[in-house]
């Protein structure tokens, strides 16, 4: 049993070609993947995904990239679309100072707002950050504080002391496939010691394809190639690994039913 914990399954190269991508990944034993938002353009495109694959969840989101053009969407309407059964996480949201495509301050609002939806409906808050960890932690710790949530730290890149603090938040962690990197050896030493019941495993698909399948667009199949990685790293069982992260991420997309 796999599970893919984030995906794009609408973006070009793979929307063309979904039901050959969906029918590859089941071959490659994944029982469920996350189809991510990251615009309010996508919501209906993700939610009909959803709907027509019993094994295909959603989440409803505004990436920091376009918290510039997002102002109207607060967390009355995220928590709203979020009512829909097949809806079981919010984001993906949080903070992007690398590319710095939206205002700062922006992306701050937005990310508020998003864990604000999360206080309120249950569902984990799916974040991304980049460049971004002081505030990003910062704003996570506030929060916490004011009300509590679960989330995941989503393709995660950033420091060991970060990995360390947002697991004291409570939050859970996602390795993609730059785990598997030449280039990735900060990470690989990161992804050694997280804790196995707060990790899960992703593609981020069309993204960050893994080794063997650099150059092409990443698909939920590759994540069985990402979590063999993984269990190699962490000496241990790639089954076992397998049935951990797939119960990790049922325990914390509770809405989901495996």
């Amino acid at each position: 049993m796999l599970v893919d914990s984030h995906c794009h399954l609408n973006y070009q190269g793979l929307a063309e070609r979904r039901d050959e991508v969906l029918a590859r990944a089941r071959m490659h034993g994944v029982t469920a993947m996350l189809n991510i938002a990251t615009r309010e353009s996508e919501w209906d495109d993700v939610l009909d995904a959803a709907e027509a694959n019993d094994d295909v969840w959603a989440s409803v989101g505004i990436h920091p990239h376009d918290a510039d053009h997002h102002p109207d969407v607060d967390t009355a309407k995220l928590v709203a679309r979020a009512a829909h059964p097949r809806v079981i996480g919010i984001g993906e949201t949080g903070l992007d100072y690398y590319y710095d495509k939206s205002d700062r301050a922006r992306q701050q609002d937005s990310f508020r707002r998003h864990i604000h939806a999360a206080q309120h409906t249950g569902l984990p808050i799916i974040v991304h950050t980049r460049d971004a960890e002081a505030d990003t932690l910062a704003l996570l710790g506030e929060e916490m504080g004011r009300a509590s949530y679960s989330g995941v730290i989503h393709c995660f890149t950033a420091s060991d002391d970060f990995a360390r603090k947002a697991l004291d938040i409570g939050l859970y962690i996602s390795i993609s496939g730059i785990v598997t990197f030449k280039n990735a050896a900060a990470l690989q030493a990161t992804a050694k010691w997280l804790p196995e019941d707060r990790l899960l495993v992703e593609t981020d698909a069309p993204f960050l394809a893994p080794v063997p399948h650099r150059g092409k667009p990443g698909e939920p199949a590759f994540v069985a190639d990402t979590l063999r990685f993984l269990a190699d790293l962490r000496d241990t069982d790639t089954a076992r690994l397998s049935e951990v992260t797939s119960a990790n991420f049922y325990r914390l997309f509770n809405k989901a039913q495996p």
